[in-house]
């Protein structure tokens, strides 16, 4: 037990990996991509288009929070990976922020309302000052910590998701749209190379194994819920759901959700393959590091089609 607890407040005290993440630029055209990008597979295409919404406020609010933070860190290694971290995830934000813009919306998919969500939830939830609520000051550490805990939680959940992108093949197999594809594996890549910093930012300024365990249960709940919610409602508009008019509340969309992971080995990750890896998360000895393998990550992030066009850009 002893040797445990010492592992423990080393972990604590800083940076967990001794690799540089580098962020990168990329450029995404969307100009070919149909709204099925898996061919003749609306349901799952339109289920990871959702992802294109859900994001992007996410991302922002992570690089706020962090750049308040940043002061605080009193580790160089884990400064420099927070520093990267916040780089990688405004270039996430941008590159949804792109497919919403020249690809959904031009083909009339009305996204707002699920965008409109997702900045209410970040940008006045979860803000500084809570629905514009000033905290006492002796409060402000403690919903600094609880928000750096639900990006600990959601870290953990892309870094999963990143590992199912980057790895699946039935994507392709089936005939998917090159740069939405590229889209899923970039980020996914990245996912998996930063996937230890929130975790050490989150122990390294004071976060406990007890309040991550109550914490996670509400934020996994919470991200699936959005997910699913966010996907009935784009589905709602294409004439081939008229008459199901799917929703959250529904059994019909889970059934479905179920029912193509199931059918389609690779369309789509299973709610409950989904929530089953979330469950090391919860353990005491959980450690990101061993979530992937940054080496595959770093070899897809080197052959990115994005990376490699916004680099002919620059030159």
């Amino acid at each position: 037990m002893k040797k445990l607890l010492a592992r423990f407040r080393r972990a604590a005290r800083g940076s967990s990996i001794g690799y540089f993440i580098q962020p990168r630029k990329v450029r995404f055209e969307w100009q070919d991509t149909p709204i099925d990008w898996i061919p003749q597979q609306p349901f799952a295409s339109y289920f990871i288009n959702e992802i294109n919404m859900i994001l992007p406020a996410g991302e922002f609010w992570f690089c706020r929070l962090y750049n308040k933070v940043l002061p605080q860190i009193q580790d160089e290694k884990l400064k420099q990976d927070v520093q990267a971290f916040i780089r990688q995830e405004a270039m996430h934000a941008q590159a949804h922020n792109s497919a919403n813009k020249d690809y959904l919306t031009e083909r009339q998919i009305d996204i707002q309302r699920n965008i409109s969500l997702m900045n209410g939830l970040f940008n006045q939830l979860l803000a500084d000052r809570p629905l514009g609520l000033q905290l006492p000051q002796w409060s402000e550490r403690h919903w600094d910590l609880f928000r750096l805990g639900i990006v600990a939680t959601v870290e953990h959940m892309t870094c999963v998701l990143g590992k199912y992108a980057l790895y699946n093949r039935e994507w392709q197999r089936q005939g998917a749209d090159p740069a939405m594809l590229d889209l899923v594996k970039w980020h996914g890549a990245e996912e998996i190379e930063h996937r230890t910093v929130a975790f050490d930012l989150y122990r390294h300024l004071g976060g406990s194994y007890l309040a991550r365990y109550n914490l996670s249960l509400l934020v996994i709940a919470g991200v699936i819920g959005l997910w699913v919610d966010g996907a009935a409602h784009i589905m709602r508009q294409d004439p081939r759901y008229a008459s199901i008019r799917p929703a959250l509340y529904k059994p019909w969309i889970w059934r479905e959700w179920y029912r193509t992971a199931q059918a389609n080995n690779g369309l789509l990750p299973s709610p409950f393959w989904l929530v089953s890896q979330q469950l090391g998360y919860l353990m005491p000895w959980y450690d990101p590091l061993h979530e992937a393998k940054t080496e595959d990550a770093l070899a897809y992030l080197q052959a990115s089609p994005a990376a490699q066009r916004a680099q002919l850009k620059v030159a």
